[in-house]
């Protein structure tokens, strides 16, 4: 595969895009504090005629996930719009109601299932689903916690709905199991699962429709860029849509990519996306103007 070309920062090529689907953990926070430059960088596109629109995996919707936006410092005018893979989940969950579904998750995420009119399960025995938005409390727990009641629901041969792709996440100096990490382990165990957030393609449906409304007009998709750390999500999603897009490289994979210069490797960025079969067309360590 090409390799990405290494872009010192997003002002160099800014004027090419209308749009930024731009990932929100391990782009411009990590859970415990905002990245000002990467702030900034959004800011500034915006300023210049451009629209971000924030597209996270979280499983709650946007609407409950801004707050958490706020508190970390990441600015109101760094972004004009804000889709997550919650609010593409609601859809597949309101599909499948009244269930009953039996709820994975920590009680913060309890606001994803709101007005859905579904029933909860107690056990694998008596539902019609699992939802999964993570482990129940992600900072001591692991996928292995939960293989034997992931077995029984697959002998069951229940689908699971999760609304979290995401392997893991960095949350401040500690990696942290996510949703997407569960399903891995409900495939491997023959399990059917549905997912809606990236790399899938409902959330790239509700974010260009959101980035159409801001422009009053069709999305051009050439002057569309995707930016992100994943590469099975963020990249490969871009990939999936044929967008264009820009590779975070030190998110989640830390210095991987990082040259002995200390600046972005490209043959290294490479490395980590062929990994994958996945392609971006830039790749930086971090966002920055």
């Amino acid at each position: 595969m090409t390799q990405p070309h290494a872009l010192p920062s997003l002002s160099a090529v800014a004027a090419d895009y209308d749009i930024l689907l731009c990932d929100v953990w391990g782009v411009i926070h990590n859970g415990r504090e905002s990245w000002p430059e990467a702030c900034e960088a959004l800011t500034k596109f915006n300023e210049q005629g451009g629209h971000v629109v924030l597209i996270s995996n979280s499983p709650r919707p946007a609407s409950d996930v801004i707050a958490q936006l706020d508190s970390l410092g990441v600015p109101r005018d760094s972004w004009r719009a804000f889709v997550t893979s919650g609010d593409a989940t609601r859809m597949e969950l309101a599909r499948r109601a009244p269930g009953p579904a039996l709820i994975i998750g920590p009680a913060r995420d309890d606001i994803l299932y709101e007005g859905l009119d579904l029933q909860r399960a107690t056990s694998v025995a008596d539902a019609a689903f699992l939802s999964v938005t993570g482990m129940i409390d992600d900072e001591t727990e692991t996928p292995q916690h939960y293989v034997e009641q992931l077995s029984e629901a697959a002998a069951r041969d229940l689908e699971l709905i999760c609304a979290n792709p995401d392997r893991i996440v960095q949350r401040g100096d500690r990696i942290i199991y996510c949703g997407g990490a569960l399903a891995d382990v409900y495939e491997s165990l023959g399990g059917r699962v549905t997912m809606a957030g990236k790399p899938y393609g409902p959330i790239y449906a509700l974010s260009l429709a959101e980035a159409e409304t801001l422009m009053g007009r069709p999305v051009d998709r050439s002057r569309v860029l995707c930016i992100g750390d994943g590469v099975i999500t963020d990249v490969l999603g871009a990939n999936q849509q044929a967008l264009d897009c820009l590779f975070i490289a030190q998110g989640i994979h830390g210095d991987a990519a990082r040259g002995d210069d200390g600046r972005i490797d490209p043959v290294r960025a490479q490395a980590l996306l062929t990994a994958e079969t996945a392609y971006a067309r830039y790749a930086a360590l971090d966002l920055k103007w």
